[in-house]
C-alpha cells in the first residue's frame, strides 16, 4: 500500500495517476474530500481506500505494518493565509506526526516543502541544509514549511529514508479547483480565452524590464517523476530543490501560451498591487545539482513544451491527468 496525502489536490492527484500508470493500484488517498470540484481530480483513478485526513493516524495505527511508502503532499497551501496557528497545525505539526509514525512503522517518507521558504533569495536558491535556519520566508505559509524543515534536519530519530522537496512554481493539469492560487499558465489561458489579451504585472524594480521578472516554472509531470524516482531510490535522505533548474520570464510563459492557443500576442502591463509589491520575488531558480548528484538524470520539460502539452491536451478540453 502506498499512501498519498493531499491526494485530491493538484500534485497529489497527478502522483496517483503516475503510480497507476506504473502498475501501482493499492493507493490509499488521504484528504478532506469536501470540495466536489477538487474530487474530480481522482475520478477514474485506481484507489484502494479513501481516508479523511482527520482519521488518518487512527487508520495508520491499524495497518501501519502494511504501508510501503508515504507521500505527504497535503497542506494548507494558500500563500495569502495569515492564520499562523492554522498553518502551524496543518503544515508543521501534522507533518511531525507523520514523521513520527514513519519511524514507528518503518515507512519511508517523501514530503512537500516549498521554494516559499527561500523568501527573497538572500541566501540564493541552493538546497544546502546549513542555510535552512537562516532563511527568511515572506509569508506565514513559507514560515510553516521552513519550520518543519528546520525541525526535520535536527532530529536524531528519523525514518530510515526521507526526503523533503522544495517545490518551485509547479504548473500543469488538475489545478482547476485552485482559483487564484492556480498557476500563471492557467490564469493566462483563461484570460486570453476570454479577452484575447493578457495583462502582466509591471516591474517596480529598475533591474528588471516589464514582464522580465523570472521564475523557475516546473511541469507537474516532472515533479511526479522525481517522486517516483525517490520511491525506488530510498537512500540519501535530505531536503532537495524541485524546479526545472532554469529561470524563465513571465513574457516567455505568456508568449508560449498564446502560441499553444494559436492566438496573436496581445500583452499589456498593470501595476503590481501595493500590498504585495514589497514582497514580490523578481527571480527564483532552483539549483538542481543535489538531486542530480544522487542519480536523477532525466531532463526537465522545457517551458515551451510543458505549456504546449498543458494547453492543448488539458486546458483546451478541460481534461484531467
Amino acid at each position: 500500500m502506498i499512501v498519498v496525502t493531499g491526494a485530491a489536490g493538484f500534485i497529489g492527484s497527478c502522483l496517483v495517476s503516475k503510480l497507476n500508470s506504473e502498475g501501482f493500484n493499492h493507493i490509499i488517498v488521504v484528504d478532506k474530500f469536501d470540495n466536489e470540484e477538487k474530487n474530480k481530480n481522482l475520478e477514474g483513478k485506481r484507489i484502494l481506500e479513501s481516508i479523511d485526513r482527520d482519521d488518518f493516524f487512527t487508520w495508520l495505527d491499524t495497518v501501519g505494518e502494511k504501508v510501503e511508502f508515504i507521500f505527504h503532499l497535503g497542506a494548507r497551501t494558500d500563500t495569502t493565509e495569515f492564520d499562523k496557528d492554522l498553518l502551524s497545525k496543518m503544515n508543521t505539526e501534522y507533518t511531525k506526526q507523520i514523521w513520527e509514525k514513519c519511524i514507528q512503522y518503518q515507512i519511508p517518507l517523501v514530503y512537500a516543502s516549498s521554494a516559499a521558504t527561500y523568501g527573497l533569495g538572500e541566501y540564493g536558491y541552493d538546497d544546502n541544509q546549513e542555510n535552512i535556519p537562516n532563511l527568511i520566508p515572506l509569508n506565514p505559509y513559507g514560515e510553516s514549511k521552513n519550520d518543519f524543515d528546520k525541525w526535520a534536519i535536527t532530529q536524531e530519530q528519523q525514518p530510515f529514508f526521507w526526503a523533503g522537496l522544495k517545490f518551485f512554481n509547479v504548473y500543469g493539469p488538475n489545478e482547476y479547483h485552485k482559483g487564484r492560487m492556480a498557476s500563471v499558465i492557467m490564469h493566462a489561458f483563461n484570460q486570453i480565452d476570454k479577452t484575447g489579451a493578457m495583462k502582466l504585472f509591471r516591474s517596480h524594480n529598475p533591474e528588471f524590464k516589464d514582464g522580465e521578472q523570472m521564475r523557475d516554472f516546473v511541469y507537474v509531470k516532472d515533479v511526479v517523476d522525481v517522486c517516483y524516482f525517490l520511491m525506488h531510490h530510498r537512500k540519501d535522505s535530505a531536503i532537495y530543490n524541485l524546479g526545472s533548474g532554469k529561470a524563465r520570464t513571465f513574457l516567455d510563459l505568456v508568449k508560449a501560451t498564446f502560441k499553444a492557443m494559436d492566438k496573436k500576442e496581445e500583452i499589456s502591463f498593470i501595476d503590481t498591487p501595493a500590498d504585495i509589491r514589497d514582497k514580490y520575488q523578481y527571480f527564483t531558480e532552483a539549483n538542481m545539482a543535489k538531486l542530480k548528484s544522487i542519480g536523477f538524470t532525466q531532463e526537465f520539460t522545457s517551458l515551451e513544451d510543458g505549456v504546449e502539452d498543458y494547453v492543448k491536451n488539458y486546458l483546451s478540453t478541460h481534461s484531467y491527468y
